[in-house]
């Protein structure tokens, strides 16, 4: 199962690391501030998603390949409208003179539009850009395929759904056969609905189709993450289509009610909005994340309250 450990504490910004059961794989959510995250974890992260380059959610992208540097791996980088050049500006900033350019490989998604990623390389030591090509999707691999909202800040905000691959159970008990190669293939016709192809099972042939009575479809965990974001209908509705029903929601909800003029103002969330739009949503659970940094922990409970109130309000 998915899982996500905001490594932030209070008054520090925002990042969260997300972790699949039974894999070495990380993946991160934002770079700002983040006492909690290990070295040991940073070089575990294979993919980076960024939500927007706002200082907070972006200054400590120094300290995550700081400690990248050397692995040898390809890293994948997410993000909006330009996060390919202020990555170059990032790490052209240093002098890599000792570098191998075989150290790491940055590769960076830009975020264009939902059906336009542009996909760029930049290795070391001068981290030329090359762009490699435009595609469909932002990320898909052994573990999680990724969705994505593009939210308004007053910028791009790239909100992210990570959904686990879905599985599928064979009733080995139910099925009076001797086990063999048949059940994968079954398997593989279930997952891609193909009814009419021919299993052989100890001599004879049967149609897919009659056996997906063995076969019990089990959903992926979908934890998603939804940093900056204005309060409005028109962010609402893309939270909807991308988030609806997922497992675990982790959402911004910068303000307490009674600062709602700031949330309009600076084009952010609070806290009643983002509990009442996870509700409409019908998500199974949803926490509340990044506040401002102005308040105590008195306010902090203040807003979780306000929040939970308005997310499981009947």
């Amino acid at each position: 199962m998915i899982q996500a450990e905001i490594k932030s504490l209070l008054r520090e910004d925002i990042s969260i690391l997300i972790k699949i059961a039974n894999s070495g794989k990380h993946y991160l959510c934002d770079c700002g501030e983040a006492s909690q995250l290990t070295v040991k974890e940073i070089q575990s992260v294979s993919a980076v998603f960024i939500s927007h380059t706002h200082i907070d959610h972006f200054s400590n992208f120094d300290g995550i390949f700081r400690h990248q540097i050397g692995s040898g791996e390809r890293v994948v980088i997410c993000g909006p409208k330009n996060i390919h050049h202020q990555i170059e500006a990032r790490l052209k900033s240093y002098t890599w003179n000792l570098i191998d350019e075989k150290a790491i490989e940055y590769e960076i998604r830009e975020i264009i539009s939902p059906e336009e990623i542009n996909v760029y390389i930049l290795r070391p030591p001068h981290w030329n850009l090359e762009l490699v090509k435009t595609q469909n999707f932002l990320f898909e691999d052994d573990q999680v395929k990724i969705d994505f909202a593009i939210l308004d800040h007053k910028t791009d905000s790239i909100a992210y759904l990570f959904k686990e691959k879905d599985s599928v159970t064979f009733h080995e008990e139910a099925s009076g056969f001797k086990k063999g190669k048949w059940i994968s293939e079954l398997k593989t016709a279930f997952e891609n609905n193909d009814q009419d192809l021919e299993i052989q099972i100890e001599g004879a042939a049967y149609k897919a189709s009659d056996l997906f009575h063995l076969l019990t479809l089990n959903p992926g965990h979908k934890l998603g993450v939804i940093m900056d974001h204005a309060a409005d209908e028109e962010n609402y509705t893309k939270i909807k289509t991308v988030f609806n029903e997922a497992n675990l929601m982790y959402i911004e909800s910068f303000y307490k009610d009674s600062d709602r003029e700031f949330a309009q103002l600076n084009h952010h969330s609070f806290a009643s909005a983002s509990g009442k739009i996870m509700r409409e949503c019908k998500v199974k659970e949803a926490i509340p994340i990044h506040f401002s940094r102005r308040y105590t922990e008195t306010d902090v409970i203040e807003i979780e309250t306000a929040f939970y109130k308005a997310f499981r309000e009947n």
